[in-house]
């Protein structure tokens, strides 16, 4: 059986929850939909697992 893929963030492999996969600067990754508010709203907690994690801006929400 072929490696099973695992969130950026929390590391939980694909038999336990569902993964989307996404692609930024040139790099394929996976991130769980648990995890996915993080990317979307506090993409600095994610520095250091994902390059360039840095640069990226909070979503910005119209109130």
């Amino acid at each position: 059986m072929a490696d099973s893929l695992h969130c950026l963030n929390c590391n939980r492999p694909e038999t336990e929850a569902p993964l989307v996969s996404l692609r930024y600067m040139g790099q394929a990754a996976w991130i769980c939909s648990q995890c996915l508010p993080v990317l979307i709203h506090k993409p600095q907690q994610l520095v250091g697992k994902l390059a360039n994690a840095e640069q990226l801006e909070p979503a910005d929400h119209e109130d």
